[in-house]
């Protein structure tokens, strides 16, 4: 509540690969993060970003799959 009570010049930093918070004081906060989130949201990855990083194994099972089954 200090911070809010400080009004628009009161700043935080919040650096999530080291999972801190820094006030405007200087003061630091520890904060856990599911390690599944936290590297979706470090590498920009939404549910469409994680199936692309799969593309070559999609690729080769639909190769397989279309010679194992021609007529489909």
């Amino acid at each position: 509540m200090d911070d809010a009570a400080r009004g628009a010049n009161a700043t935080i930093t919040v650096d999530l690969e080291n999972q801190t918070i820094t006030g405007p004081d200087g003061g630091t906060i520890r904060f856990d993060i599911d390690p599944f989130r936290k590297h979706c949201l470090l590498n920009g990855l939404d549910d469409i970003g994680l199936t692309l990083e799969k593309a070559a194994a999609i690729d080769t099972f639909e190769a397989e799959a279309s010679a194992a089954r021609p007529w489909v």
